[in-house]
């Protein structure tokens, strides 16, 4: 379940490690270990193993070259912060808890601090977004990137360290190398995942719209649209604080050795600034849907009440014929004629129907 800071046995220690007579250092819980070779890939260190042993994973065989970066995935923030300590960061455990949330729905806060001049901690919000419900869910991303050491945790479901493996995996493309490649990874898998989340509340948007536009609708989609405003607000709220961090770790801006090629924390940023006008989009495609909705209500009324206008109007006149009919009692023409009521229930027939054809025209019935 461990796995030392640096590389033991008789190999002897690399630049960045303590001295011989330095206090050993404790070692990291890690979930995962990978180490980056030459070709910008990185690959998994069985435990027991040395990130700088022998290529055959035994202490005895020859040493293989000292790896470019070592990518410790930690579990737990407690984990993640002895990780830092037994790294020698100088990194306090307030430091890491005090931007993440502690109360129930409250955000993770972007937040970026250079740990002196090698060292450098990114604290993010990320998103999720879950089929099955429509909802967006929010965790935390947080990486520790020092001299050819990254460290990484994350809590919450947006499968940033599932991209990261990915990408880092295969063939590297980029001309940047050692732990900068691996924390320029990480911030561009973030991307990705928040990428995801806008495409399937994009897709979530059509849907409800098809139900809105939908002739012989079964259910009101008044509740699908606000929850899913709702959801894109969660997901702007997590998204927003990154543009506002991420130009911090631009050469020229940033107050330690540990930089990031300009050009790709310009399309970060470009791509999370798109993500939110996405989002914008389709919150104002929503909100365009409810009005329109409403819209459809109101003309359904209209309709239901000149039906029942125009229905009581035709009850209205044979209601007026048989009253005005009935108070004459000395007259009344079927008390002496056969044919005298059959008369009146016929004229108040004709009236109805003549009523009936003429609302019927006019788009009332």
């Amino acid at each position: 379940m461990t796995e030392p800071t640096r590389p033991t046995g008789d190999h002897p220690p690399a630049p960045d490690e303590p001295a011989p007579d330095a206090p050993r250092a404790e070692p990291v819980h890690y979930k995962e270990l990978w180490v980056e070779g030459d070709d910008g890939r990185v690959r998994p260190v069985e435990r027991g193993t040395s990130a700088g042993s022998g290529p055959d994973g035994s202490p005895g065989g020859p040493p293989a070259p000292r790896p470019r970066a070592r990518w410790y995935e930690v579990r737990t923030l407690d984990d993640f912060v002895a990780a830092a300590d037994a790294l020698g960061a100088g990194l306090s455990a307030q430091t890491v808890h005090g931007h993440l949330p502690v109360h129930h729905g409250r955000h993770p806060l972007a937040h970026v601090e250079h740990v002196g001049m090698d060292w450098l901690l990114v604290v993010t919000p990320t998103v999720a977004f879950s089929e099955q419900d429509r909802q967006v869910s929010t965790g935390s991303f947080c990486l520790l990137v020092g001299p050819e050491v990254v460290v990484t945790v994350e809590k919450g479901a947006a499968g940033v360290h599932d991209r990261m493996r990915e990408h880092l995996t295969g063939p590297s493309h980029g001309r940047s190398t050692g732990a900068q490649h691996v924390a320029g990874e990480a911030l561009f898998s973030l991307v990705a995942t928040a990428t995801d989340v806008e495409l399937a509340l994009g897709d979530a948007v059509a849907e409800v719209e098809k139900i809105v536009f939908e002739p012989r609708r079964h259910s009101d989609p008044v509740l699908p649209i606000y929850d899913l405003k709702r959801e894109i607000t969660e997901a702007r709220r997590a998204l927003l604080p990154i543009t506002a961090e991420l130009p911090e770790l631009v050469p020229g801006s940033a107050r330690s050795h540990i930089t990031f090629d300009k050009r790709l924390m310009d399309r970060l940023v470009s791509t999370v600034e798109r993500i939110d006008r996405h989002l914008d989009a389709h919150d104002d495609l929503l909100s365009d849907m409810l009005s329109v909705h409403l819209s459809q209500v109101s003309v359904r009324q209209n309709e239901d009440m000149r039906k029942i206008s125009a229905w009581a109007a035709i009850l209205v006149f044979p209601t007026i014929v048989g009253g005005i009919y009935g108070m004459n009692f000395d007259h009344m023409p079927e008390l002496h004629w056969t044919l005298g009521y059959p008369l009146a229930l016929g004229v108040m027939a004709v009236g109805c129907f003549v009523l009936y054809r003429v609302f019927k025209k006019a788009g009332w019935m």
